[in-house]
């Protein structure tokens, strides 16, 4: 019997992680991308003799890469290589450092002498959110594509730990009383596109993850990821179709027949999955009038991510600085409220500062460095006229590194450069709105209420990404593939394996 035909819109992380699971298991794969370069938000930017990540640069919980690659046939370390950050990151406030190690020990006596008295809140921390992670992380890895998922016994379990009257910011306030140590286990909300003070006490998990399991790097970026799963992809007979753009899905009535090319090719397939950025994908690539739910109307009135400014520089020097850096505003909660709210640029902003040369030699000439600067901002829907201010944001962003961070003399090092800004992410990412994080992860656009992995509009047609359950950040995109994958096996009779259950999502600290 012929195998049947899947075709991957979008070769970003979800699509990659997809198309190598589903290839292994037999069906015959087609990823197309409209770049000519593989990995969407995770791929490399390369700029003279500099390499970057465009998007991700910290990776956390990298078991769950680990098992994607298993679930294809695979290990991750025949094909990446990893390093363990210590320490994971450095907090720069306007009146002092913190630096932040996932060694437990080094940590407490860390807050003992910064934040006395405080102490005793991260083996609290610790033990609450422990348990809090080992009945919530079951409930990411279930597909909640019916109403009937949700009730089920792993969620009904997990509900006294959802606090969903709770902040990530409120929920920190049960282990510490110092507002600028409670900042440093919850700025994470970024990562989300959140503010803390509105991301949901639920995502505490993502400090935990942190600081129980460590923060990595990829040796080359971790934009390597996604080069070594169109690898495995390819290994295993897959096809990857780099500077193809898709011009529409090819719909008849409600069901997905396959896909419409820009260069006029109709392509049929057995089950089409959307890799591409949700509401761009519905508002570009589906007719209008088909979409009810989702329709280009309704897409306007959801709740999107913040979006970011993004520097990227080859200098030519190394600069004695951590890997990560994250320099918050003297006026954080001002700057959230311009993010978030007003959609406003801030004068007084935080920033985010990758050094990774300092750890990998690869990304740059000997005894230079690509540097890597992030600054949250609103997205498109604020009024920035960003043709008119790039480049006088960009100057006051690197005024700003300059001050805050010791790269003095940055200016004079600067070799190449290249910017994105919320436009760029927009155009040039097909990216809706330039929300880089996707759909808000508020409660009433999480599990049963975030778009569907089996898409609830249309027949034939699965989501992979940030855009749908469980959200934005690479561990859970690789699991909205997992589950993507094993529903698509389900209609088609194809027998897998479950995930290896909890037991494999809690590994030995090490």
């Amino acid at each position: 019997m012929a195998a049947k035909r899947v075709l991957i819109v979008g070769a970003g992380p979800g699509g990659l992680t997809a198309g190598m699971i589903l290839a292994h298991r037999g069906f015959d794969v087609t990823v197309f991308e409209a770049r000519d370069v593989v990995g969407g938000r995770n791929a490399a930017l390369r700029a003279g003799e500099y390499t970057f990540d465009t998007g991700p640069t910290f990776l956390m919980m990298n078991f769950v890469l680990r098992e994607m690659f298993e679930a294809a046939g695979r290990n991750v370390e025949e094909y990446l290589r990893f390093k363990r950050l210590e320490p994971m990151y450095r907090l720069a406030y306007a009146d002092g450092d913190v630096v932040v190690s996932s060694d437990h020990d080094t940590m407490r006596d860390q807050i003992r002498r910064q934040f006395p008295g405080n102490e005793g809140g991260l083996d609290r921390f610790l033990a609450e959110e422990r348990k809090r992670y080992a009945y919530l992380f079951p409930c990411i890895q279930k597909d909640y594509s019916t109403f009937a998922s949700l009730v089920s016994w792993t969620l009904l379990r997990a509900m006294p730990y959802l606090s969903p009257t709770k902040s990530l910011f409120d929920n920190l306030g049960r282990y510490f009383d110092d507002e600028k140590l409670k900042l440093s286990f919850t700025f994470q909300a970024k990562y989300l596109g959140m503010s803390a003070w509105e991301c949901p006490a639920l995502f505490t998990m993502l400090p935990f993850v942190e600081h129980e399991y460590g923060i990595y790097h990829v040796i080359g970026g971790l934009n390597r990821i996604s080069q070594a799963m169109a690898k495995v992809v390819e290994e295993h007979g897959g096809k990857i179709r780099t500077s193809t753009p898709v011009k529409s899905l090819w719909i008849e009535g409600r069901t997905v027949r396959g896909v419409r090319l820009e260069n006029g090719e109709a392509i049929p397939a057995d089950t089409v999955v959307v890799n591409a950025d949700f509401a761009h994908a519905m508002s570009r690539l589906v007719e209008p009038g088909i979409l009810r739910k989702y329709s280009r109307e309704n897409l306007r009135k959801r709740k999107y991510s913040c979006s970011t400014f993004m520097i990227y520089l080859g200098v030519k020097k190394r600069y004695d600085m951590d890997h990560h850096t994250v320099v918050f505003a003297k006026d954080y909660r001002t700057n959230v409220k311009n993010i978030f709210q007003d959609r406003v640029l801030s004068d007084d902003m935080s920033f985010y500062v990758q050094n990774a040369s300092v750890s990998d030699p690869t990304l740059a000439p000997e005894g230079k460095s690509a540097v890597y600067i992030l600054v949250p901002i609103g997205n498109r829907l604020g009024a920035t006229d960003w043709t008119k201010e790039e480049e006088p944001f960009k100057q006051k962003v690197l005024d700003l590194v300059t001050r805050r961070t010791p790269m003095k003399d940055l200016r004079d090092q600067i070799e190449v450069e290249r910017v994105l800004t919320p436009l760029d992410w927009e155009e040039q990412g097909r990216i809706y709105l330039g929300a880089t994080f996707n759909l808000s992860h508020t409660f009433s656009q999480l599990l049963y209420l975030r778009p569907h992995n089996r898409f609830e509009e249309l027949d034939n047609c699965y989501l992979v990404g940030g855009g749908t359950h469980p959200g934005s950040g690479l561990p859970t995109i690789y699991e909205s593939a997992r589950i993507s994958s094993n529903l698509i096996c389900r209609q088609h009779g194809i027998p897998f394996a479950p995930p290896s259950g909890l037991e494999a999502k809690i590994p030995v600290r090490g």
